[in-house]
């Protein structure tokens, strides 16, 4: 029993399916992988289908630079610079049964801190508020006012040169420790 092999392909069909081959991956070369990968757009084909990316070392035209990146607009004060360096300060109190007590940050107009305080052993009542400096121990605005509260967390923007901050006080019948942190720009946080 013979066996039949199927019939190879000649030497003219090999020649001429690798002449189809090359050609075609000398276009596909050409025409996609050389504007899309090497910034090389000899055609222009890279341009026309956006594939072409331009090499990182070469400087893109105005018109397609301002294509591809919209511009942002500009906007009155989005920087604010401040004369007072940056800082960060935490500071912890225990309040025994029945005691108060402030904590101040010492700021001028406009600037502005980050604030964040908890307790452990109980809520306190609480008041944020602020002052002019040397005013009387009565002239003062409230900004926050919370009775058993555990926590508080936001950002204070100075509404007048002068002392912002908080007064704590325990009504519970044991010891509450406040743990108060600011980072902003304001020139000390102090107790009163």
């Amino acid at each position: 029993m013979t066996t039949s092999r199927p019939d190879l392909p000649s030497s003219r069909q090999l020649l001429r399916a690798t002449l189809v081959a090359l050609t075609v991956a000398s276009v596909i070369l050409v025409a996609i992988v050389l504007p899309a990968e090497y910034g090389i757009d000899p055609l222009g084909t890279g341009r026309a289908t956006g594939l072409y990316r331009p090499p990182a070392d070469a400087t893109v035209p105005a018109a397609i630079s301002a294509s591809a990146a919209p511009a942002i607009p500009a906007l009155s004060g989005a920087v604010l610079e401040r004369s007072t360096p940056f800082r960060t300060d935490e500071m912890t109190v225990t309040l025994e049964s029945g005691e108060g007590v402030e904590v101040k940050a010492a700021m001028q107009q406009g600037e502005r801190l980050v604030f964040s305080w908890t307790t452990s052993g109980g809520g306190v009542d609480v008041d944020m508020h602020g002052e002019v400096a040397g005013a009387a121990d009565e002239a003062y605005t409230s900004y926050v006012k919370g009775e058993g509260r555990t926590s508080g967390h936001g950002t204070l923007d100075a509404p007048v040169t002068g002392h912002h901050g908080w007064f704590w006080q325990n009504l519970n019948d044991t010891p509450v420790t406040v743990t108060v942190k600011v980072s902003g720009f304001y020139e000390q946080l102090f107790r009163p």
